[in-house]
């Protein structure tokens, strides 16, 4: 039987350092491991769900996950792998960024037993006095060590001066509540270290750095990532997250399989290893069995190209209406087909929207209300639905 540190060593890109991760389990004691949260996005996808399964085995034997909302932080914008300065969020965005968060953690953690703390307890009230003792502990020489910061820097590209405080705030967050461990992205590395250099400055015992892969997208080229459409959402429909997950490369199966299910990677043909991955995931987020009938819903609409007969029924919204007539770029924008009005242009200039089997051309096409009703309106072959007649 797996150690629990040969459990938490599985599938981590690196621990820093690993000795003292072993000596902190032996303390007899709850670990404190910390998980940051800037809540600049509201919606999480399997890229996040990596480091947050991790922390749920940290939970699971018994350690503390403290989540922190970095409603200071986010202020300021994570720069890891950023090539220009990020735009500041208003406090109602973070707020609101934060409980869709939360809702979607808890599909991993056990948010009833994890503590949840906002770093603005700690951040908001610091001195200048206590700003200039924090800043004295690092040189502009070491800050320009991140690679997004020294690539900006030799191309000219600006670096705003509370970007350095970035990671100097994240350490801080370590400090106030005193953590063992700190988890992340193997981009936060930086970010991660940090925090040690600033607690041994701040006389705590520096914690131990856990670092997670970066999962690729169902391009199989990029990070996943909702910027480049290439995630699957945590909160995406069943037969949407299978064929998600049925267009990543093979090369990414056996990554997938380890890294967002609970199953060990088996050798064979890809197909079969790819389904099986998908369902495994499929269940995780939906339950039980669910992806089984998202894995038949599939072959279904993939496999045999028809039509299911629980397509799901709707009216044509009045935002849809053009002088009686129904446009069909804001008809695909108002069922959340397409994500506007203007990606519903171009899914039409790129072939990718039908209605009842036949393409639609025109990226400003407009029918009659009485000549769409009982027909499917479908996006590709995961979308659709049937207007009512």
């Amino acid at each position: 039987m797996a150690t629990d540190l040969e459990r938490l060593l599985t599938g981590t890109a690196a621990v820093i350092p690993e000795d003292e991760l072993q000596r902190k389990l032996e303390l007899g004691r709850p670990l404190r491991v910390k998980l940051g949260i800037d809540p600049s996005r509201p919606d999480l996808h399997l890229g996040h769900a990596v480091v947050l399964r991790k922390l749920r085995q940290f939970q699971d034997l018994g350690h503390t996950a403290v989540l922190i909302i970095g409603d200071f932080t986010g202020l300021v914008g994570d720069p890891s792998g950023q090539s220009e300065t990020r735009p500041m969020l208003s406090p109602e965005e973070m707020e609101a960024n934060a409980r869709s968060y939360f809702e979607q953690a808890g599909l991993v953690l056990d948010v009833d037993r994890a503590e949840i703390r906002h770093n603005s307890e700690w951040l908001g009230v610091l001195s200048m006095q206590e700003v200039l003792q924090l800043t004295s502990q690092v040189t502009v020489a070491q800050m320009l060590e991140r690679e997004d910061f020294d690539t900006r820097y030799r191309e000219g590209r600006p670096i705003s001066v509370v970007e350095f405080l970035y990671p100097l705030m994240q350490a801080m967050d370590s400090v106030a509540i005193n953590a063992d461990v700190e988890m992340g992205g193997t981009d936060q590395t930086f970010n991660l270290l940090m925090g040690r250099e600033i607690q041994r400055a701040y006389g705590q015992e520096p914690q131990v750095v856990f670092t997670m892969p970066l999962i690729e997208g169902t391009d199989g080229k990029r990070k996943m990532s909702k910027s480049f459409d290439n995630y699957v959402a945590l909160t995406d429909p069943p037969e949407e997250m299978f064929g998600k997950l049925m267009s990543i490369p093979d090369e990414l199966i056996d990554k997938y399989t380890e890294l967002a299910t609970d199953l060990d990677p088996v050798e064979g043909h890809p197909n079969p290893r790819k389904r099986r991955m998908a369902r495994a995931v499929v269940d995780l987020y939906h339950g039980a069995g669910v992806g089984e009938e998202a894995e038949a819903r599939f072959d279904q609409v993939f496999i045999r190209d028809e039509i299911p007969e629980d397509t799901r029924e709707v009216a044509v919204p009045e935002a849809a209406l053009r002088d009686g007539m129904v446009s069909i770029p804001h008809l695909l924008a108002a069922l959340g087909l397409a994500e506007s009005i203007s990606a519903a242009r171009r899914l039409i200039k790129q072939g990718g929207v039908k209605v009842d089997g036949r393409p639609v051309e025109d990226p400003e096409a407009v029918m009659e209300p009485s000549g769409l009703a009982g027909k499917v309106v479908q996006v590709g072959h995961r979308k659709m639905v049937r207007i009512g007649s």
